[in-house]
């Protein structure tokens, strides 16, 4: 029999393949006729029930009762934030709410396309877990820490800061540090799962070093205009160090391992939501990667410490005040009276009196937050400015060389970084604060003046 023939019986379309399994297992082992076949494909299509266990017609039973399942529902809705988003976002964003655990989501005024959920997506799922809707880059998350120097030696004193980032962190796809750091992280179980147990010799050789991508350390003025009861600091201006990093290679790999697994078990009316997959939290596989995430959660936090602790101490500072959070993890929270596992990819936690930084870019400023608790955004506001042009749009279109001598004249130098991230590659962060006004509020702002980025210009998180 052929596909038309098939379809005539009434075999559906994603079905077909399964049928002519069992025809060729038919009428090659177990000697029916044509005829015969035809009978039992009408039997099954009728009761494909009774069919389970039939040793050639079992999977086109098991295809047709999982066909016949209830239709996906619709996707729930979702609310946005600012207006200058790529269409694409939004396609993806939606595909997203088709998951059929997905209890709430919105999308952030820095959003843009990214693998799976957009960047700056925010997606509550019930009782299940989305590898690639928290990152490659697992627990990316940034880092300031306020120093008890001077703002005018910023600039009197640059070479004294260039050493101390170019010392104190490396940057590009698989830096290590000579010397390999420690920390209490190193102590914690890294048998959690098999894929953390196989690379925490990288996280300890990875340990204090920035990796590729959007990635940066910054030194620049952090301003307050107003006495600070989150920072016990004093209106005024202070030097302060920003970091921007993730959980490197190790956390690619556990995000890389479980996001396969995932799909690989994906149901195949929701075949096309593809890096979307997710894992049943009560599952083996889903418990694994939550704790694998947790731990890279714990990694992220402790690179941006070591960084901070090596970076301060070549330039002889003490951290006085600090401001930390991750902008690629999933937390369990509950909304509406329910628990729910909130995915924040590329977004920042913004509960009621919860503190964050937003970056803008090299020549922008960042801003230290607190939230607001915005129901309607499951607690979130943006996690920067946002991409408006690709990376290869961006490596076409601009000289890296020469928007480095245009900053330095308005007083940013910038050490090094690929033509991949120069400013103009980001949307206005005044646009984008202002557009989720009633997200967070400011507490202070950091304008960057002594900017290191990898100069690879290849995509990490």
């Amino acid at each position: 029999m052929n596909t038309t023939q098939l379809r005539k019986l009434g075999v559906p379309d994603d079905c077909v393949n399964a049928a002519i399994q069992g025809i060729q297992g038919a009428i090659g082992q177990g000697g029916c006729k044509g005829r015969e076949v035809k009978d039992l494909i009408r039997q099954v299509l009728d009761s494909p029930a009774e069919f389970r266990e039939n040793p050639w017609f079992g999977g086109l039973a098991a295809a047709l009762i999982e066909s016949q399942d209830d239709l996906r529902p619709a996707p729930i809705g979702y609310r946005t934030w600012g207006t200058e988003i790529d269409p694409a976002a939004h396609h993806q964003m939606r595909q997203a709410c088709s998951i059929p655990m997905a209890r709430g989501a919105a999308l952030m005024p820095d959003a843009h396309v990214g693998y799976g959920l957009p960047i700056g997506g925010v997606l509550a799922l019930e009782n299940a877990v989305a590898p690639y809707a928290v990152g490659v880059d697992i627990a990316c998350r940034m880092k300031l820490s306020v120093l008890d120097l001077a703002p005018e030696t910023l600039d009197k004193g640059f070479e004294r800061y260039r050493v101390a980032i170019e010392k104190g962190t490396r940057f590009g796809i698989g830096s290590e540090h000579e010397t390999p750091q420690d920390h209490a992280v190193l102590d914690q179980d890294w048998t959690v799962t098999r894929i953390t147990r196989e690379h925490r010799d990288k996280a300890r050789r990875q340990l204090g070093t920035s990796g590729s991508g959007n990635h940066f350390v910054e030194f620049g003025v952090l301003t307050l205009e107003e006495p600070s009861e989150d920072l016990n600091l004093p209106a005024g201006q202070y030097v302060a160090l920003l970091s921007h990093s993730g959980s490197r290679g190790p956390g690619a790999a556990v995000c890389n391992v479980y996001s396969s697994l995932a799909q690989s078990q994906l149901p195949r009316k929701y075949a096309d939501l593809g890096r979307l997959a997710w894992l049943d939290l009560n599952s083996e596989a889903g418990q694994e990667y939550w704790a694998a995430m947790n731990l890279m959660g714990d990694f992220a936090a402790a690179n941006h410490d070591v960084i901070h602790r090596l970076v301060s101490h070549l330039l002889g500072a003490h951290v006085v005040a600090g401001v930390e959070n991750h902008h690629n993890f999933a937390w369990k929270e509950i909304h509406d009276g329910r628990e729910v596992i909130v995915h924040r990819k590329g977004a920042t936690p913004a509960g009621r009196g919860v503190l964050g930084v937003i970056p803008g870019s090299m020549a922008d400023p960042a801003f230290i937050v607190r939230g607001k608790g915005q129901p309607e955004s499951l607690n979130s506001a943006s996690h920067g400015a946002g991409r408006r042009m690709s990376r290869t749009q961006a490596r076409d279109k601009y000289n890296f060389r020469a928007v480095q001598k245009d900053l330095d004249a308005k007083g940013i130098r910038v050490i090094s970084a690929g033509a991949d991230e120069v400013p103009y590659v980001y949307k206005n962060i005044l646009d984008v604060m202002a557009a989720q006004a009633d997200l967070v509020e400011t507490v202070g702002r950091f304008d960057p003046k002594i900017v290191k980025m990898s100069h690879d210009g290849r995509a990490e998180d």
